[in-house]
């Protein structure tokens, strides 16, 4: 078990934290929420030890091992691995290590064997036997292939660095599981893999991620940061989002009766009831919500921007045509032979294993590269707007967001552009920031205000998601949805993104293209989407 006794953090005169009192239980898997910048990753780094609290405490059960998801990548460089995954287990590794040592001594003693017997038994009591065939497991379940295995981690590709961390954070079964946005690169297969783990995994798990769709698949509660407070509430982070709204209404209406307020409570845990009956925690959940009462929800200070994208002129028949495109870097194939016709209507998720592939696809259309082989044409009464994954170069002078925005309007009043940027937030003195210390999620945020105001008719957004809180990604996700008279190419590692907006997948691979017309969740469980998977890439998929 896992306690934070009145525990506060004060950054400066900023209140991080204060008075948080809570209780992580094994069995459960808590996810933590809360605003950008509201301190959800600095409350785990107290969890860990790695940061002090100003006041308070956090106990650990004795006996009880925590395990974090490292950030660094470089600090196994040196080490092969499979070792890197069991070093997540330090006393079992100490041990291995000890014993080496022992072993390898010119004058072994009665001592040594005396103290060899002691760590041999200890080693036995932690699984040691077994730990490189469970690190291999892990590594295979998380698309690490074996020809990596007993690789150094520098001779490694970065996003397989991050699988092997990610190893390294569940080896061993620890008691309590911290992991700050786990599946960031992990690939589909990858990610299912994780779901199915941490549905099963019997320990404490806390997790943040802005992913709502894996929220929804492991968290059996959600920890929310809201006012320097930790509140618990039961149930998945659909459950809290829909529940905190309700609670907004109900606020907001101050002539409905208690009555019917409680009524319309009954009524969507009812309802929410029904669409968790698929979870593997679906019994204790539904015995958590059925003892929900009225006071128990409460409405969120969390503020949603608004996105809509209302295109300047509907566009016609003839959206774009690919022919045979196909791109390689460095000598390794990104994409070939990709070929397709994009219809109006279309909302079509971009997917690829290999993130440069997609970002490289998105910049040959965008005319900033050009292909191998292949050519492109877009219909003449097309309008591009484009949401690209590095925008760097964007933010390279110092204006304010008023005239940073005014680059891109025709219309240079002051009040039309703060109209805008008041969409996503950007109110008040924050318009007059500037362009070039803005955080990342600020910066997708004036892209995304950029995109509005130009009005365009196809969108190419490629991970467009990255670096948006939760909120954020939630009001995009309607936008799209709400997106009509033109089409959308897009790409995003957020499931329910992808299964709310998409209604065409089309994967590029180094050996051809898959294209359906189909949803996102159709797709990853489709035997012959499966097949024809498998052998572009190759080989057997996790």
């Amino acid at each position: 078990m896992l306690t934070v006794s009145n525990l506060s953090l004060r950054v400066g005169k900023r209140i991080l934290f204060e008075d948080v009192n809570i209780k992580f239980t094994p069995g459960n898997c808590y996810g933590l929420i809360g605003a950008n910048g509201a301190g959800k990753s600095t409350f785990l780094k107290i969890l860990s030890g790695e940061i002090d609290p100003t006041t308070g405490s956090v106990e650990v059960t004795p006996g009880e091992r925590m395990a974090v998801l490292r950030q660094n990548q470089t600090t196994y460089d040196e080490f092969p691995v499979l070792q890197t995954v069991i070093m997540g287990h330090e006393r079992l590794y100490k041990i291995m290590q000890e014993k080496d040592a022992i072993y390898a001594k010119p004058d072994f003693s009665e001592e040594d064997g005396v103290k060899a017997s002691e760590l041999e038994a200890e080693f036995a009591d932690l699984n040691g036997w077994d730990a490189e065939s469970e690190a291999a497991e892990l590594l295979s379940g998380l698309g690490v292939k074996e020809e990596l295995h007993y690789q150094l981690m520098k001779d490694i590709p970065a996003n397989d660095k991050v699988r092997v961390l990610l190893a390294q954070a569940l080896f061993g079964n620890p008691e309590i599981l911290l992991l700050d946005e786990p599946t960031n690169n992990l690939d589909i297969e990858s990610v299912l893999w994780l779901d199915n783990f941490l549905a099963e995994f019997k320990n404490t798990v806390i997790v943040v991620s802005h992913d709502r769709h894996f929220l929804d698949q492991v968290c059996t509660h959600i920890a929310d940061l809201d006012f320097a407070k930790i509140t618990l509430f039961s149930g998945n982070y659909t459950f809290w989002y829909e529940s905190s709204q309700l609670a907004l209404r109900q606020r907001q209406d101050q002539n409905k009766k208690a009555e019917d307020k409680r009524k319309e409570l009954q009524e969507f845990i009812q309802r929410f009831s029904a669409n968790v009956a698929k979870s593997k925690q679906a019994t204790a959940r539904k015995k958590m919500l059925e003892k929900l009462t009225l006071e128990d929800i409460k409405p969120s200070s969390r503020k949603y921007p608004y996105i809509a994208f209302k295109p300047d002129r509907e566009v016609g028949d003839q959206v774009l045509t690919v022919e045979h495109l196909s791109a390689s870097s460095e000598g390794t194939v990104l994409f070939k032979g990709v070929s397709f016709t994009l219809n109006k209507g279309d909302k079509a998720a971009i997917l690829g294993r290999d993130s440069v592939a997609v970002s490289a696809f998105y910049q040959i259309l965008m005319g900033e590269r050009k292909p191998d082989k292949g050519t492109f044409k877009w219909g003449i009464t097309t309008s591009q707007g484009y949401l690209p994954n590095d925008n760097t170069e964007y933010f390279k002078n110092d204006l304010n967001l008023v005239d940073w925005l005014r680059q891109y309007s025709r219309e240079k009043d002051e009040s039309f552009i703060r109209g805008f940027l008041g969409r996503m937030l950007f109110s008040g003195d924050e318009a007059l920031k500037k362009s070039n210390v803005l955080s990342g999620g600020e910066k997708m945020r004036c892209m995304i205000s950029r995109m509005m105001l130009i009005g365009a008719n196809v969108l190419l957004l490629d991970e467009p998601t990255n670096h948006l809180d939760l909120e954020s990604i939630t009001a995009f996700n309607n936008g799209l949805k709400d997106f009509k008279g033109g089409s959308v190419l897009f790409t995003s590692h957020d499931h329910q993104f992808v299964q709310t907006v998409a209604n065409r997948i089309i994967e590029l691979t180094p050996n051809g293209i898959i294209d359906k017309m189909m949803e996102y969740d159709e797709y990853i469980v489709d035997p012959a989407v499966k097949t024809q998977r498998e052998a572009l890439y190759g080989g057997v998929l996790v």
